[in-house]
């Protein structure tokens, strides 16, 4: 028992050697999504760690294994949608971006990960109304 015990600890010290890039890109104001500020609070809120640039990386994104995760799903998230370079999309894209942003905030955004964490970025009804709105998709 003492041996597979040393064994794990052993394993866990040495993934810790193995991190990932959590590095967040300079942000140009000219590019960030803009929107009013009742928006804003509720996308800063419960989706900017993910789909932007100005993700905060939290001290347990620094431990192996859940850094592997954690930068996974922001680098995921990025790429779906980036908030901080929103205004070098085509207005086709937003167009997309917006429908799709609607589809997931109704069905599966936040990360059900995310939020058993992060409670204030659970959305209410009419935090996903709001959002609704301002994307203009109707169901």
């Amino acid at each position: 028992m003492k041996k597979t015990l040393l064994i794990i600890v052993g394993l866990f010290i040495a993934i810790q050697f193995i991190k990932p890039t959590q590095q967040n890109a300079k942000v140009i104001d000219d590019l960030q999504l803009k929107a009013r500020p009742e928006v804003m609070k509720i996308l800063k809120t419960s989706c900017y760690d993910c789909h932007s640039d100005n993700t905060i990386w939290p001290w347990y994104s620094k431990i192996a294994p859940f850094s592997w995760t954690i930068t996974a799903h922001v680098v995921d998230g990025r790429e779906a949608v980036n908030f901080s370079i929103w205004e070098t999309y085509s207005k086709e894209k937003k167009q997309k971006e917006l429908k799709s942003i609607y589809k997931k905030v109704y069905a599966s955004m936040p990360l059900k990960s995310y939020v058993w964490i992060h409670k204030d970025a659970i959305l209410t009804k009419d935090q996903i109304k709001t959002i609704r709105d301002w994307t203009g998709v109707r169901r």
